[in-house]
């Protein structure tokens, strides 16, 4: 089974789950902010992805579910189950490994490059995946790497864009799994009511989303493919 913890409602697995329900995989959402509990065991779990919020990993006092989730992911962590973190939830994974979080240089939201580091281009996670990769922003916060971790991919404006810790257990500051409905609601949701600038930088967004989904979503593709190979050879 892969377990995939949700912090809130309009930020679910989209195509990653997708992707996994289609390869006959047994998917179990877990809506954290709803209050579902995590597990208690972990030899059911294949692999653990983790999804974005607007919350940061430090608000545990507003969001207790986020330290229950520390604890879990630490127990992912010394058993080596494979996992994926994505904006938040690699800054989790990057928290529960014992390094900081803080502000990112800049904000970003939209669309963006990122560029594999050397020992990115050699990753399990993204052979096959010819950089720069253009993908999906919308963070404040930006995750240090792990002094047993290794930096997999930057940027100018967020230099820690993923990494890698263990064998298997992967963080990302960016998106790959969003569709156009993810960022029609994301402006909705996060966007001030109103606004004509942020109403225009939606209205942007949309379009580069059309002009680069066939690319954008070939690249999350060939990830998951990557993912999945990981999650196999583990479970073997």
């Amino acid at each position: 089974m892969i377990l995939i913890l949700k912090h809130i409602e309009i930020e679910g697995p989209a195509t990653i789950g997708q992707f996994f329900t289609d390869e006959g995989f047994e998917i179990r959402v877990l809506d954290l902010h709803k209050g579902g509990r995590l597990p208690k065991t972990f030899d059911h779990l294949d692999a653990v992805i983790s999804l974005g919020g607007p919350m940061n990993v430090y608000e545990e006092d507003k969001y207790p579910f986020l330290k229950e989730e520390n604890v879990f992911l630490q127990g992912i962590l010394e058993r080596g189950i494979p996992f994926m973190g994505i904006c938040l939830g690699g800054q989790l994974l990057a928290k529960a490994s014992g390094s900081k979080v803080g502000r990112s240089p800049e904000k970003e939201v939209g669309f963006a490059p990122v560029q594999l580091t050397a020992a990115g281009k050699k990753d399990p996670l993204f052979q096959g995946v010819a950089g720069p990769l253009d993908v999906f922003q919308w963070h404040e916060d930006m995750f240090e790497v792990p002094a047993a971790g290794t930096l997999l991919a930057s940027s100018s404006a967020c230099p820690h864009q993923a990494f890698r810790v263990g064998q298997c257990a992967y963080g990302v500051q960016f998106h790959i799994e969003i569709t156009d409905q993810s960022i029609r609601e994301w402006s909705e949701a996060y966007f001030p009511a109103g606004n004509r600038t942020f109403a225009e930088k939606k209205k942007a967004m949309l379009a580069d989303y059309q002009k680069k989904k066939d690319q954008f979503h070939d690249v999350a593709d060939k990830i998951y493919e990557n993912f999945l190979k990981i999650v196999v050879s583990h479970k073997r």
